[in-house]
């Protein structure tokens, strides 16, 4: 499965459009990481919890979106984007989405 953040895929020509692929994850924050949080707030710097957090919440998301576009029996997934939203206090919602394609190269369709 190919994944691009274009509209294109150099060498490929799309041939059919499937439909929006999305997967998303709703993280909470916890009190340990709010604890440490807290204390590098007044000393300053990268708080390497919730950095690891969001990069593990983007993974997954990603991984949905990438599950959703099979289910669609894609070749790829065009014009991917992440946003984030937050649902309530100390929570998020991940979302990563973008357009599910069969692709023809070389004068042939992917199967």
């Amino acid at each position: 499965m190919q994944i691009t953040t274009t509209e294109s895929i150099p060498g490929k020509e799309v041939v059919q459009i499937l439909g929006i692929a999305r997967g998303s994850t709703v993280r909470a924050r916890n009190i340990g990481r709010d604890i440490f949080a807290g204390l590098k707030n007044i000393v300053g710097g990268e708080i390497s919890e919730y950095t690891k957090l969001q990069a593990e919440s983007r993974e997954q998301a990603i991984q949905r979106m990438i599950h959703d576009a099979s289910s669609l029996n894609a070749d790829a997934v065009i014009n991917v984007r992440l946003t984030t939203a937050m649902i309530m206090q100390g929570t998020a919602e991940i979302l990563a989405y973008g357009t599910a394609v069969k692709l023809k190269e070389d004068g042939h369709e992917l199967s």
